[in-house]
């Protein structure tokens, strides 16, 4: 049996052996295109589990279901997630006899837990560029120019954009003497 590492896959009749290591090599350098829904967790990024695949593999993106790329990158030890569904109703948008449903509104706890969640992801990238789009990261990146460009080339809009401070004299904004 292989190892929690590597592993043997069928995917549209075709065999694959796909190993962990190999996998965290080729997205050092890829960033990672926009979540929709579902997400692996690849060296401190999120990427979609079909971006993943196709990559390793080779294959169209048409050839294999979400499903299957998140349960083959599990069986490899990778983090799969799936974004929480956080539809907000402004009250300018009810229609008179409208209900709201409560449930899917999010509260100010959960909206603390998901910037406690932003401020621990950003330590673990110091010196990076982030885009910001509320309170959730949506891309890292080494330099402004590659940040813009995959903003632009995604057709995405972040509320904030900054360089990670790489530590606690860079953050206070104190200068070094």
């Amino acid at each position: 049996m292989a190892e929690i590492g590597e592993r043997t896959v069928t995917i549209a009749k075709q065999r694959f052996d796909l190993r962990r290591d190999a996998i965290e090599r080729a997205t050092r350098q890829l960033l990672p295109e926009p979540i929709s829904s579902h997400y692996v967790v690849i060296g401190r990024r999120r990427y979609p589990p079909k971006q993943v695949i196709a990559l390793a593999t080779g294959l169209d993106r048409a050839d294999f279901t979400s499903h299957q790329a998140r349960r083959i990158l599990m069986r490899l030890g990778f983090a799969v997630g799936r974004v929480p569904s956080t539809s907000v109703v402004s009250s300018d948008r009810l229609q008179v006899g409208e209900s709201v449903r409560t449930d899917r509104i999010p509260s100010a706890a959960s909206s603390r837990e998901r910037r406690r969640e932003l401020a621990e992801m950003l330590t673990a990238l110091p010196g990076q560029w982030v885009a910001i789009k509320d309170d959730e990261l949506l891309l890292a990146a080494s330099t402004p120019n590659e940040l813009v460009s995959w903003l632009s080339r995604h057709n995405r809009r972040a509320d904030s954009m900054f360089r990670v401070p790489e530590d606690e004299i860079a953050a206070g904004g104190l200068a070094p003497l």
